[in-house]
């Protein structure tokens, strides 16, 4: 920001940044805004990239962190003779590269809380929507007139949800009321642009919460259409259960700063619809390891159709769950081998979960947890009621070594 002063720029540091500093919370990152153009920003910093085509962006490196630049943006209702702003037939913005001054570019902002301007030139907040207030009330409230700035970016559906999850604010009426009636503008937005909202929804410490906010509002069924089927089902009580412990896990994960992975989210979410199908290909005569991947295939490619999931989350996702299969296997040579199979602890964690919320026995579980602690000689599960079976030794017989037949010697007419 100094170095844009300088050099004659407007320079402030703007959105969540200021509201979480406001909030006594450490940022997760820094935005910038400047009047300087995204061109301009490039020649005065030499680790400087720009992306975007929608919304053109400047990002300033500084070892591993990134530093957003972006360029004061102008007025929608101006006229735009040179095609900078491009919409569709809803109203959606397509691309918006017509830069203004700090007066416009406040009314894009979406919500009054990440509205707020840092000035570094003399420490003062530049506030024009109320943002401070609202801040301090513990109220999300969007800019401007709702339903027209959901209908622009139907992404803001999805940030208000995750704002008011990770903020623990209440909604503006106003904000509120379009949420549920406005839920089927997701259909139209690009599906690989909805796997970055979903990843930062449910891996950003507040995915109950999330969840449940979604649920309530309509929104989770436009993500996740074949999960929502089975979650309103009869039979789709224990899965509940899975779904919610599967998120507090995460968000307790997320709070201890231990990693998190797409791979078991997507697994938690899809869970459901793959089991649900694939009983139904093994009562038609599949083998239970076809079924699985038979039908993680079809529901993760009717799934790509709403939120595209790349295919380095497909791929050992659909590993975990065969290994769901394997682990089902407590007798036998491969057992201990099975704990070296690169994706045995996200299988186990997923078994142990399950067990939890009666998806699965509690005694396998216990039989895989055991034979990490323990080494070669694990108890084994024990069946409900009975004895406990005798332990099955994880050590390979001995081979026996074969006797070659001794050669006779050219000429030799034995004995």
């Amino acid at each position: 920001m100094y170095r844009l002063n300088e050099a004659g720029y407007q320079a402030f540091l703007v959105g969540g940044g200021v509201r979480d500093l406001l909030l006594g919370r450490e940022p997760k990152d820094f935005d910038v805004a400047t009047d300087a153009h995204p061109e301009e920003v490039r020649r005065l910093f030499r680790n400087c990239r720009l992306i975007g085509r929608r919304f053109r962006l400047a990002h300033v490196y500084f070892g591993r962190d990134v530093v957003e630049v972006a360029t004061f943006r102008a007025a929608h209702d101006v006229e735009d003779e040179d095609s900078l702003v491009v919409k569709d037939e809803e109203g959606r913005i397509l691309r918006d590269n017509r830069y203004g001054g700090i007066h416009d570019d406040i009314w894009r902002r979406d919500f009054t809380a990440n509205a707020l301007y840092y000035n570094v030139g003399d420490f003062s907040i530049w506030d024009y929507a109320g943002g401070v207030e609202d801040i301090r009330a513990g109220v999300l409230r969007l800019i401007g007139d709702p339903e027209k700035r959901y209908r622009e970016d139907p992404v803001r559906l999805l940030r208000a949800i995750r704002f008011a999850a990770k903020l623990g604010f209440r909604f503006d009426a106003g904000t509120e009321r379009p949420l549920s009636t406005l839920s089927s503008l997701l259909d139209s937005v690009p599906p690989a642009r909805l796997f970055d909202e979903v990843l930062k929804l449910f891996l950003s410490g507040h995915a109950v919460q999330s969840y449940e906010l979604l649920r309530h509002y309509g929104l989770f069924g436009h993500l996740f259409p074949d999960v929502e089927k089975v979650l309103d089902s009869e039979a789709g009580g224990p899965y509940r259960q899975l779904v919610l412990a599967g998120l507090e896990n995460t968000d307790e994960r997320v709070a201890r700063d231990l990693p998190v992975t797409p791979v078991f989210l997507f697994g938690l979410l899809l869970w459901g619809p793959v089991r649900r199908r694939a009983q139904v290909l093994e009562a038609a005569g599949e083998t239970p390891a076809r079924a699985l991947l038979i039908a993680a295939d079809g529901v993760g490619d009717a799934q790509q159709r709403h939120v595209a999931i790349p295919r380095r989350v497909t791929t050992p996702m659909k590993e975990m769950f065969v290994m769901q299969l394997r682990l089902q296997r407590t007798r036998g040579k491969r057992v201990p081998g099975t704990i070296a199979h690169p994706r045995f602890r996200a299988a186990y964690d997923f078994l142990v979960l399950r067990s939890r919320v009666g998806d699965e026995d509690p005694a396998l579980a216990e039989f895989w947890t055991a034979l990490q602690a323990a080494g070669p000689a694990p108890p084994q599960p024990q069946a409900a009621g009975g004895p406990a079976p005798a332990p099955a030794s994880v050590e390979a017989p001995a081979r026996r070594r074969r006797r070659r037949p001794r050669r006779r010697r050219a000429g030799s007419t034995g004995s």
